[in-house]
């Protein structure tokens, strides 16, 4: 970034925020902090109005807007494209704002590129994704999590088929299996809990604030739930056209991919030597098991399992109806 595109930069920085330290700006830019006192010196003598306070940080005056900024070409592309995804991927609630939000994108555009963003977005498609809504709108939760505020839900859980009342913690807002989950502490239970968004019956935003949850990392929670304790190793052959699949299934638990004698021999790690070779069997003879045996014997029985099952139903069928 040069030093033009960085001051421009720090004053939406600035903006962002009502105080800031130079040490975190620094860190934000990855430039030294000595860097940042020269840059907040340019845009005083310029003329935007900066206030710092020894110990606490620097702000902008109240009331301070940066002009309107220009967006680049492809500043905008990237806008439509995220603005499409999240059309699919969200609920009416916050879909609507996001359609309007791109309106007004397209509205500051020159002429010019006006018309590339109309035809990107005419030639650009992403396939529907069947929502699950709930009676709470997605915009609700996000406002209890930008406000950091406790929430009091009535939720409607998986397994007993009864709604709960829960008091919770927000932690985070994930998308993923295609819907939206709520990651929160669970006064009720007494630890981290995944509530999906839309089995939601009721939500109140309480006024308390939610405590920090410092030793908390939401990449780490995610990986936990998401990756089981991994047992066993797989060594697999698979067809060449097979290994975008492979990549797309069990993507964090591939050790090593490489070409072998016309196929792709992988390592995989996995839990579930039944769930494995269940989705092997898919595949006919388009995949080997060259080790472990226990999975190989795994495969057999399912494939067995599989031949008797369907003979009886043949057998059954062929029977004929004595009167």
């Amino acid at each position: 970034m040069n030093r033009t595109d960085r001051l421009v930069a720090l004053v939406m920085l600035l903006q962002s925020r009502r105080v800031i330290t130079a040490a975190e700006m620094a860190d934000h830019f990855e430039i030294t902090e000595r860097t940042i006192y020269r840059d907040i010196a340019a845009l005083c003598e310029a003329g935007v109005p900066i206030i710092g306070e020894a110990g606490v940080g620097y702000s902008l005056t109240r009331g301070y807007q940066l002009p309107p900024v220009m967006f680049s070409p492809e500043e905008a592309f990237a806008l439509v494209t995220g603005g499409l995804l999240a059309e699919r991927m969200t609920d009416d609630s916050v879909r609507k704002p996001i359609i309007t939000a791109l309106g007004k994108l397209t509205a500051v555009l020159p002429n010019e590129l006006q018309n590339r963003v109309h035809r990107l977005k005419k030639s650009m498609h992403v396939g529907h994704f069947q929502q699950h809504t709930g009676p709470v709108s997605l915009s609700q939760v996000q406002a209890a999590m930008a406000g950091k505020q406790v929430m009091h839900l009535q939720y409607l859980g998986a397994s007993r088929g009864l709604a709960t009342d829960r008091v919770i913690e927000p932690l985070g807002l994930v998308y993923y299996l295609d819907h939206w989950h709520l990651i929160a502490w669970c006064r009720l239970r007494g630890e981290v809990r995944d509530f999906r968004v839309d089995r939601i019956i009721k939500c109140e935003i309480l006024p308390e604030p939610s405590p920090p949850r410092g030793d908390f990392d939401l990449s780490a929670y995610l990986s936990s739930c998401t990756q089981p304790a991994l047992k066993e190793t797989a060594i697999l052959h698979f067809h060449p056209r097979l290994i975008e699949t492979v990549r797309r299934h069990w993507g964090p638990m591939l050790i090593r991919e490489q070409t072998h004698e016309g196929a792709i021999r992988v390592h995989l790690s996995y839990a579930h030597p039944d769930h494995l070779a269940r989705w092997l069997l898919s595949f006919g003879k388009m995949v080997t098991i060259i080790s472990p045996d226990s999975l190989r014997n795994e495969l057999i029985i399912a494939a067995e399992d599989a031949i008797s099952h369907h003979s009886r139903v043949e057998k059954k069928q062929a029977e004929p109806i004595l009167t």
